[in-house]
């Protein structure tokens, strides 16, 4: 690992990091923390999806939809009005409408055939987006002078990845510029994570084999066709799976490629000299235990 003991860490005059949880884990409320002193670089993989990999499809799909009105369709085709992304940090939701539900679209769901096709651009985007964190750590240093570097990656990296082969492209390219960090919630969490979930159910990427399994399961405890579908009703169904498929997979992640620190720990960072002190802990708790 880039940095091998609490001593190392704390000594390090570039700290470098990878964040990965579930999201709801305080992710980007940290990686938002660190990057409000100065010092730190906050890398959002989910905002470089929406703007460099995802961007003209997000704005080509709210012009198909625009171009379904006569009055926007006009003022569209004679170059009167611009239609654009205001994607943010904090605001991903464009990517999220973009990815969509399956199920009736009279519910606001869409054909599987087209779900499918928009997460194999998600898979792709993120991809490319997790290996382009190198880059960026060298232009955040290069171009503006950040020593630190944060990065704050979306709840399915865990699907892109295989933390038991020790040369997995994606975790090999992070682990080698940063330290990958876990932020392991508690049972209490996930629970909570579910009720907030089924409050506002968001569109999720999952790995086709786990979506597929997922929807012929679903029709056919169901009984229903693909067009009869509540998408909100499936991806709520889903939800609580996907936690359970995730966890492992996060949990070798971090076991084999970095380290493990609470979710009630990193809740207490509320400075860059908190967040050092948790590193160094779950560094320490790692060569302990090894």
């Amino acid at each position: 690992m880039l940095y091998d003991s609490a001593a190392s860490w704390q000594a390090a005059p570039r700290k470098r990091v990878v964040l990965f949880a579930m999201s709801g884990l305080g992710k980007t409320h940290v990686s938002n923390m660190l990057r409000d002193t100065g010092q730190w670089f906050h890398y959002s993989i989910d905002y470089r999806i929406g703007t460099r990999y995802m961007g003209e499809y997000i704005v080509d799909n709210a012009k198909r939809h625009a171009m379904q009105v006569p009055f926007l369709r006009d003022l569209l085709m004679s170059d009167s009005i611009y239609i654009g992304s205001n994607i943010s940090f904090n605001n991903l939701t464009p990517v999220s409408a973009y990815l969509g539900k399956p199920g009736n679209p009279d519910k606001g769901g869409m054909a599987m055939q087209e779900y499918r096709r928009r997460q194999a651009q998600f898979e792709r985007a993120e991809r490319l987006a997790l290996l382009d964190t190198a880059y960026f750590i060298d232009r955040a240093e290069d171009l503006y002078g950040y020593p630190h570097f944060i990065c704050d990656t979306g709840g399915s990296i865990c699907e892109w990845v295989d933390p038991e082969n020790p040369s997995d492209e994606i975790l090999t390219a992070l682990s080698s510029v940063a330290l990958p960090v876990w932020i392991k919630g508690s049972d209490e969490h996930t629970e909570e994570l579910i009720r907030r979930f089924d409050r506002a159910p968001k569109p999720m990427a999952y790995r086709p084999d786990f979506l597929e399994t997922a929807w012929a399961r679903y029709l056919d405890e169901t009984g229903q066709t693909e067009g009869a579908v509540d998408p909100d009703a499936f991806i709520r169904w889903t939800y609580a799976q996907a936690l359970a498929h995730r966890q492992p997979i996060y949990e070798a992640m971090a076991r084999n490629w970095g380290i493990t620190v609470d979710a009630r720990d990193m809740a207490t960072v509320r400075d860059a000299h908190d967040f050092d002190r948790v590193i160094a802990a779950g560094l320490e708790t790692r060569r302990q235990s090894a």
